[in-house]
């Protein structure tokens, strides 16, 4: 064969296409279906617009908290009540109705708050005060104050439920394990604490008939005795709580990726977790001795939310601020209403709501590690 026929014959046929390959343009693969992840701006603005949602709702309920009682009232009467001091309803409104409900503002606030830097600090989707024996702690010595030192009032209560939620949080820390605690250690410690300690108030309260009578509704969980005098006393220990919780949001964000990368990114652990246990021992000491020990809120709002923001501590605590007391003011309306002529007392309502919906969420995967 000549050297022209064998050329002819390696060399490749020419294309139709006559792009060359290095301009041609390449095939896209089909993103049929996937979804773009937001942006970060997007984000923010859904997270904005859900903290508007949660405060509008909780508005509402505070005004039913206002105008729903053991007595029927009109929206009208109650908002004249409100405004104007020679109405017939001002004193159920100023002496009873708004007492109650900003109590519930602050107590919800604060076992809201309290239960989700909890969980972060401890990493326990199960931590809460309740669970933990602070609320416990709380009651037991709110318990010897009025059994054995003739305490009766809510400001003599603070100083003791402050001094026993402070003891029972260091205590369960100690026994969890101190710096090397566990999730788990920490849990089984404060479930002992916690049997203990309620184990020791219902003593005193059965051997005492005149602790039985002033602790029976506190005992399980009321806000039906606030008063003024009950919103001021306890007013500035839950504001100290809040602050110092929000404060140390950003530093728990940074713990929860462990002690050395939190020193990597300029926190102090140490500092991270003794401002925690102050603000835990804040928030739930002045909650349990004005309202008692209440469950569920500070357990069951933080997953509820955290379903809603992620993780962020920064957008989580607000959301907790607001829809906590949206769920222990929205309990103790449905207690009035249900109960009437009397009412529920709302420890019972929010662990009666408190129990179903928090088995809806484990059954539901969506409780997840903080």
């Amino acid at each position: 064969m000549s050297t022209a026929v064998r050329r002819f014959a390696t060399t490749p046929e020419p294309t139709l296409d006559a792009t060359p390959t290095a301009t041609r343009p390449t095939r896209s693969v089909s993103t049929r279906g996937a979804v773009a992840p937001p942006s970060r701006r997007g984000r923010r603005a859904a997270r904005a617009g859900g903290l508007v949602a949660a405060v509008a709702l909780l508005a509402v309920i505070v005004v039913l908290s206002i105008a729903v009682g053991a007595k029927a009232m009109p929206l009208a009467d109650a908002w004249s009540g409100l405004l104007h001091r020679d109405a017939a309803e001002y004193a159920v409104v100023h002496r009873m109705r708004l007492p109650r409900t900003l109590l519930g503002l602050l107590a919800g606030a604060a076992l809201g708050v309290a239960g989700a830097i909890m969980q972060a600090l401890t990493r326990n989707p199960l931590a809460d005060p309740g669970l933990l024996g602070i609320n416990a702690g709380a009651s037991a010595a709110v318990a010897t104050a009025a059994a054995f030192l003739g305490v009766t009032a809510v400001g003599g209560y603070v100083w003791f439920a402050l001094l026993g939620a402070a003891t029972v949080t260091a205590l369960v820390y100690a026994v969890g394990g101190g710096r090397g605690a566990t999730p788990a250690r920490l849990a089984l410690a404060g479930a002992a604490l916690n049997a203990t300690l309620y184990s020791y108030v219902s003593a005193v309260m059965l051997l005492d008939t005149a602790s039985l009578e002033r602790l029976r509704f506190w005992t399980v969980g009321s806000l039906a005795s606030a008063d003024p005098a009950t919103v001021t006393r306890v007013l500035p220990f839950i504001v100290i709580g809040l602050l110092v919780a929000l404060g140390a949001a950003r530093p728990l964000n940074a713990l929860a990726l462990g002690d050395d990368a939190a020193r990597a990114l300029g926190a102090r652990p140490a500092l991270i977790r003794a401002a925690v246990i102050v603000a835990v021992t804040l928030l739930c000491g002045a909650a349990t001795a004005a309202c008692g020990p209440i469950v569920f809120v500070g357990l069951l709002v933080p997953h509820l939310v955290r379903a809603l923001t992620g993780p962020d501590l920064r957008w989580l605590l607000p959301y907790c601020a607001v829809l906590a007391p949206a769920l222990l003011l929205g309990a103790d309306v449905l207690g009035r209403v249900l109960g009437r002529p009397g009412e529920l007392q709302v420890g019972m309502v929010t662990a009666v709501l408190g129990g179903p919906l928090f088995l809806w969420l484990v059954t539901r995967r969506r409780v997840a590690q903080p």
